[in-house]
């Protein structure tokens, strides 16, 4: 007679996984293949997720580092969903490389925003984390010295702009709601007059994410956030699992890096997953603890989530809204 399993019960968040950024990001280089044929070059990880950009390497794309690693031609090279500073197009530009933009539409957001700032003479914070392309990208918008980074509360204690009445931040999209708080009322408090954002530019996939877990939490021995050690959002659900009242929470990329010895004496597992993490891999996990446990399974979601955004002009069929003519498509 087989030894009886243990029983365990898993609430998976809802939303969870892949947001429209990310999407869109993977739909470019893909229909960038479909369009152009193999190779298509990309510059860094297109998202921050290695079984994304395995699968990607396989069906054809080529991650570089830099552009000088793309050879001269008319190969497309795309740039990440991150974000890249204005130096790279221009380079891309002087060198004549056929390029496409897989930013996402709400980090560029937040690049126009900082550019809005600046021309209105307004000296920039900015909310993030030091050396995540997202950052380098929205500082690499304006000249050097235009925006100062602050990572936390001691940062802005230490931070004396050249005016306090012409001063304005603007946020990573990807931190946490929670954390953000505190630094931008610390911000608030020392430059009564600082300018926020027009609208709240922490992406609603994030907050969204953020929220799930929070509902799921509280009810868990340990919550398991699917997703890559580099990717912010990701490790933003593992603190906010902690602060949201899971006894335990740990990233995963997959379902081989679990810690089965942390799961002893698990009785409630939550699961979710950052927004560059597929669902396949959610499944992946999930079928790990079925062969291990006694599994049920209930999703909590809180929200409904229905956002998409369009692909650049160049690699939209024709006969697709916005479609460009085939002489433009030929440029």
């Amino acid at each position: 007679m087989s030894e009886q399993l243990p029983d365990l019960k898993i609430f998976l968040a809802a939303p969870r996984g892949f947001c429209a950024g990310v999407v869109r990001a993977i739909d470019i280089v893909e229909r960038a293949l479909e369009l152009h044929g193999k190779p298509v070059y990309v510059r860094h990880e297109i998202v921050h997720n290695k079984y994304v950009v395995e699968d990607l390497k396989q069906k054809g794309a080529i991650f570089v580092e830099e552009l000088d690693e793309v050879p001269d031609g008319d190969r497309p090279v795309i740039f990440s969903a991150h974000g890249v500073p204005k130096s790279v197009p221009e380079a891309a530009k002087n060198r004549n490389l056929f390029y496409l933009d897989a930013t996402c539409p709400l980090v560029s957001k937040v690049h126009m925003e900082a550019s809005r700032h600046y021309q209105d003479g307004y000296e920039i914070v900015l909310i993030g984390h030091a050396g995540h392309p997202e950052v380098i990208g929205t500082m690499g918008q304006l000249p050097e010295g235009a925006i100062t980074l602050v990572e936390d509360e001691t940062d802005v204690a230490k931070f004396e702009p050249r005016d306090p009445d012409k001063l304005a931040y603007i946020t990573q999209t990807t931190l946490s709601v929670d954390d953000t708080r505190g630094i931008i009322e610390a911000l608030e408090k020392k430059f009564p007059n600082i300018h926020g954002p027009h609208k709240e530019e922490i992406c609603y996939a994030t907050t969204n994410r953020q929220e799930s877990v929070k509902s799921v939490a509280p009810h868990c021995d340990m919550v398991l956030v699917v997703g890559a050690p580099n990717s912010s959002n990701s490790q933003r659900l593992v603190e906010v699992a902690k602060t949201a009242g899971s006894k335990h929470s740990m990233l995963v990329q997959r379902a081989s890096e679990i810690d089965w010895d942390a799961m002893a004496g698990v009785k409630t597992l939550g699961i979710t997953a950052g927004a560059s993490a597929p669902e396949v891999l959610v499944n992946e996990v999930v079928d790990a603890f079925r062969e291990r446990f006694n599994v049920t399974v209930e999703t909590i979601k809180t929200k409904d989530e229905n956002v998409e955004f369009k692909l650049p002009r160049q690699l939209r069929r024709e006969g697709e809204p916005g479609a460009p003519s085939r002489a433009t498509a030929a440029q």
